[in-house]
């Protein structure tokens, strides 16, 4: 795939992101960050009961981070649509930025930084972060000092 098809489908998914901002009334919460370029990505996910399975019903994700990262997380969202934990945590972050082609090595941390936030969401003794004072409206902002978790907020950062 040339750069230009590449590009233009980080447009697209930038144009009309999936998913994007928190969700009221998750099941789980993960957050991720990367000390190197200074991304963080967090995701939410709701679960359903289907014959007998747990599998996702929905997610969401909010990102400090570059367009690609943004771009993954959009289709990660999607892709996991009723797969069970499972089954979502057998995916890498190559897969979940498949859609968009073959990323540049540069950019290969995006689809890992959105492959963290879900494996942190799905992990055992995932929570959802409740806050006492009222609600951030970024993503960066919820890290602040004015938002009081009841429960530590796990960021996990990658290598």
């Amino acid at each position: 795939m040339d750069q230009v098809s590449f590009q233009q489908k980080i447009a697209d998914a930038i144009a009309n992101p999936k998913n994007m901002g928190a969700m009221e009334a998750a099941d789980a919460e993960g957050s991720v960050g990367s000390p190197n370029c200074g991304d963080m990505v967090r995701m939410w996910v709701k679960f359903r009961e289907e014959n007998g399975r747990k599998v996702i019903d929905r997610a969401s994700f909010q990102t400090f981070g570059c367009e690609t990262a943004i771009a993954v997380a959009s289709l990660a969202t999607e892709m996991i649509r009723g797969k069970t934990v499972a089954e979502a945590l057998q995916l890498s972050g190559e897969d979940l930025s498949r859609d968009l082609g073959p990323l540049p090595p540069m950019k290969i941390h995006c689809g890992q930084l959105v492959e963290g936030a879900l494996r942190s969401a799905l992990a055992p003794g995932a929570h959802v972060t409740v806050l006492k004072a009222a609600p951030a409206t970024t993503l960066l902002d919820s890290f602040g000092s004015n938002a009081k978790a009841t429960k530590p907020v796990k960021l996990r950062f990658l290598d």
